[in-house]
């Protein structure tokens, strides 16, 4: 899930809650959308690798 920041950036959260703290991981920070949707891409992929 990508999420706009006020900065102006894109953040990469995960899709399921930490069962441990109610709160989704941070996957990383981009400034374009488009690098965002790659790294999310990237994820995917090696999730099931």
């Amino acid at each position: 899930m990508i999420r706009k920041l006020k900065s102006g950036g894109y953040r990469l959260y995960s899709r399921k809650k930490d069962p441990r703290t109610g709160k989704r991981k941070n996957l990383g920070t981009f400034k374009t959308l488009a690098a965002a949707k790659r790294h999310e891409r990237a994820v995917q992929f090696f999730k099931r690798r």
